[in-house]
Parts: structure tokens; C-alpha cells; sequence
């Protein structure tokens, strides 16, 4: 019998005892050269206060950039709703009949061309989940797709035809249309190019043509040219990037002459895109843009804002600093200073 030692039983000889300890390297050991730098009052005093130098001056810029856009927005949805109707404006707009509307706009300030036409929508969720997931990106690129619509219902197809292009996102394509005249002289609106050249060119098929587009009750916006492809209808392009916000703005066209001031523009559209439903709100806007894009305070207000905090905090400290300084910690207490053996 063994004696009745505490230890177990003796390992066979020859046995290489197995380690799970990783092959050392300075990369798995992190102990690669690094920048660690100790921020001291006089670091984070002229941080913020180079930060302040520059933000506030860009935001200066930016805003004047802004303020140089000259825009003209003209709300027109309960305007062009006949009087006797406006109790209930539903009822007009799915109803028969004419919904041509008349609209004045005088220009204040000479706009260069080129004058950007757009249509502004407001209280419209297109970003809602179950409006954005009805629609088919593979469909839209190519004719081999066109029966794959089982994720574009309630309009995937008519009478067990394939909608091309499938679902509410399509279906709902804005239909009001403008037209502009000075001195009864017609602007034209150029709408080529006003869809951006990697979905003309990559997410809409050249190949691919609409079928069986709102030909089934109830119709939901605009209609399609069947005999061009979906690469060449821009308006559907421009609708089909669903925006983010319930108030967005979507490019019409361009005017590609210049606006003088006091021009008085006559504008005819026709009232067909149904917002009422929703309480929705219709607006025309004309804009001109900067090398910054169209007008937006935001980017220089957020500037201004941060600038000005930095430079309050570089003030802050500074203050502190000479008024009840603190003597500084040795650095070479650090764990990165110290030798391995310390």
C-alpha cells in the first residue's frame, strides 16, 4: 500500500506538459509604441483655445455662405383648394375634375441661374419601416427580377401581373406638376440630371420598363411612361431616396435662367398629390445655392456654438490656473516610465 500522502498520482514520463499561455510578442502583450500624452493646464488651455480660433471663424463663414442663398417658398395645398370645398379637402382631391391652380410669386432678390425648383413635403414619414421595406431593389435593376415582389405588398401585383416597379414607396410617386411663365414668356424647367448619377446609372435598370403601374384601384400618385425605362424617369429616382425627417424637400427641375428683382412669375400647377389624408402640407420652393449647397444655419450656428464654448473654457482655466495653481504629479511615477525591475 502507498503511503497516505496528499499528492496525486505521478505523471508517465515523457509526457510534454501543455501551456495555454500565448507565445509572447509585444503586439498580444500591448506593448507597442503608443502615444500617451500627459495633458497639463498649459496643453489643455491652448487646445481649446486653438479650437476656438478656428471653429468660430468657420462658423462665420458658413453662415454668411447661407445667408447668401436667396429662397422663395410659397405653401400652396389649402390656396389652391377651392373654397366650397376646403370642408372637405379629401373628397376634392380624389374627386374628377380640373385641379389646375394659379400662384404668384414675385422675386425679391436677383437669383442666378441656375435656379432650383423643388417640391417640399411636410408631416410625411417615408422613413416609416413598413413603407421603406415595401419595395424591390433587385427588381428595379433587372428585368429577370420583375416577378420577385413578395416584399412589396399591398402592391405587389394586378390580377397576378407583377407591378413594375412594386410597392408604396413607387406607388406613391409625387404627381403635382409646375409651370412658369415671366412676362408671359415660358421658363423652362430642366428635369435632366436632377437624380443623382449612381442610381441612374447602377440601381435602375436601362432594360427594365414599367408594368401594370397604378392600373389597379386605389391609385396612389404618379404615372409611368411604359415605353421609357425606369433609368430615364428621374422623378421616380429623386422619390424613391426616402428621406430621414417628416419635412424634406425633393429637386423638381432647374431653371436655368437668371430671376431679377421684382420679376413677378406666374405659376401653374395642377393640385393632383393627396396630402389632406394626413394633414400634410405642400410647398413650392425656387432656391439658389452657395459652395456650401442650399440653405442650412445649422452647420455655422453648430461652429459659432462649439468655438464659443472652447474659448470659454480656455478662459475658464486660464483663470484658474493663475489664480489657485496646483503643483504638478511626477511623471515618472507613470507606469510607462518606470523600468520593468522598479
Amino acid at each position: 500500500m502507498s503511503s497516505g500522502g496528499g499528492g496525486g498520482p505521478s505523471e508517465p514520463s515523457g509526457v510534454k506538459k501543455t501551456s495555454k499561455r500565448p507565445k509572447y510578442s509585444r503586439f498580444t502583450q500591448q506593448e507597442l509604441p503608443a502615444c500617451k500624452p500627459i495633458l497639463t493646464p498649459s496643453w489643455v488651455i491652448l487646445t481649446f483655445l486653438v479650437a476656438g480660433v478656428v471653429f468660430i471663424p468657420l462658423g462665420v463663414i458658413c453662415l454668411f455662405a447661407s445667408q447668401g442663398v436667396i429662397e422663395i417658398v410659397d405653401r400652396y395645398d389649402t390656396d389652391c383648394v377651392p373654397e366650397s370645398s376646403r370642408a372637405n379637402k379629401v373628397g376634392y382631391i380624389q374627386g374628377e375634375g380640373d385641379k389646375m391652380c394659379n400662384r404668384t410669386i414675385t422675386v425679391t432678390k436677383t437669383m442666378k441661374h441656375p435656379v432650383y425648383v423643388y417640391y417640399q413635403l411636410e408631416n410625411y414619414y417615408q422613413n416609416h419601416r413598413r413603407y421603406v421595406k415595401s419595395r424591390n431593389d433587385a427588381q428595379l435593376r433587372s428585368p429577370k427580377e420583375e416577378n420577385d415582389v413578395q416584399t412589396c405588398a399591398p402592391e405587389d401585383n394586378v390580377a397576378g401581373h407583377p407591378i413594375v416597379p412594386c410597392g408604396l414607396v413607387a406607388w406613391s410617386l409625387f404627381n403635382d406638376t409646375y409651370k412658369f411663365s415671366r412676362n408671359s414668356q415660358e421658363l423652362l424647367v430642366n428635369k435632366k440630371d436632377i437624380s443623382w448619377k449612381s442610381d441612374r446609372d447602377s440601381k435602375f435598370g436601362k432594360n427594365v420598363y414599367p408594368k401594370n403601374f397604378q392600373t389597379g384601384a386605389p391609385i396612389g400618385g404618379g404615372i409611368l411612361d411604359p415605353k421609357k425605362p425606369l433609368s430615364e424617369h428621374e422623378d421616380l429616382i429623386v422619390w424613391m431616396r426616402t428621406a430621414a425627417l417628416p419635412i424634406f424637400r425633393k429637386l423638381y427641375g432647374k431653371i436655368e435662367t437668371d430671376l431679377n428683382a421684382g420679376d413677378t412669375i406666374m405659376v401653374l400647377l395642377e393640385n393632383n398629390y393627396n396630402t389632406y389624408s394626413f394633414n400634410g402640407e405642400k410647398k413650392l420652393v425656387l432656391s439658389t445655392t452657395s459652395w456650401l449647397g442650399g440653405r442650412n444655419d445649422f452647420l455655422g450656428v453648430a461652429y459659432l456654438t462649439v468655438g464659443s464654448i472652447c474659448l470659454f473654457l480656455a478662459v475658464t482655466f486660464s483663470v484658474l490656473y493663475l489664480v489657485k495653481p496646483r503643483q504638478l504629479g511626477d511623471p515618472s511615477y507613470l507606469s510607462w516610465n518606470r523600468s520593468p525591475g522598479g
